[in-house]
């Protein structure tokens, strides 16, 4: 036995556990990965932090864009409505500008029908005038004719009075 390479082996083996456990090693080695496990877990910890973090953030920014897309809806929908309504008054404005327009147009043609008939009444009147004089120097004489000057003459200036 003390000739076989096994036995020496599983000695040198043994010494060199020994040498490890005087240098405390496994002590070292178990705290190197406590610390690297504590590290693990507080990177895990962090990881988790902001992920949390960036969902809150997320869920902020789509309420923001909810709010944003409800307020472009709001002022379309106020803006068509204004439309609608400057769409009312302006035919309400084009209606009552006609309707002026219109009254405005009958009043002329009334005045230019007043205008014709007031024309054709000293038309006629001139024409019969004229058609009276012609007949009246036709067929009255020059003394007659004084003679009705003078009377109507006198006539005017009691009417006048």
């Amino acid at each position: 036995m003390l000739l076989d390479p096994t036995f020496w082996v599983a000695i040198a083996f043994l010494l060199f556990l020994g040498v490890l456990i005087l240098l405390k090693l496994p002590k070292t080695i178990s705290h190197a990965l406590d610390s690297r496990a504590a590290k693990i877990k507080a990177d895990l910890d962090e990881a988790e932090s902001l992920l949390k973090k960036a969902q809150d953030l997320l869920a902020t920014y789509q309420k923001k864009q909810r709010d944003a897309a409800d307020e472009a809806a709001a002022i379309r929908a106020s803006a068509e409505e204004e439309a609608q309504q400057f769409l009312l008054e302006g035919e309400n404005r084009l209606a009552s500008q006609l309707e002026r327009r219109e009254i405005l147009v009958m009043e002329r043609i009334k005045q230019a029908e007043l205008k014709a008939l007031d024309d054709l009444k000293t038309k006629t009147a001139d024409i019969a005038m004229d058609a009276t004089e012609a007949v009246l120097t036709t067929m009255i004489s020059q003394s007659k004719s004084d003679e009705m000057l003078d009377k109507a003459i006198s006539e005017l200036s009691k009417k006048l009075n």
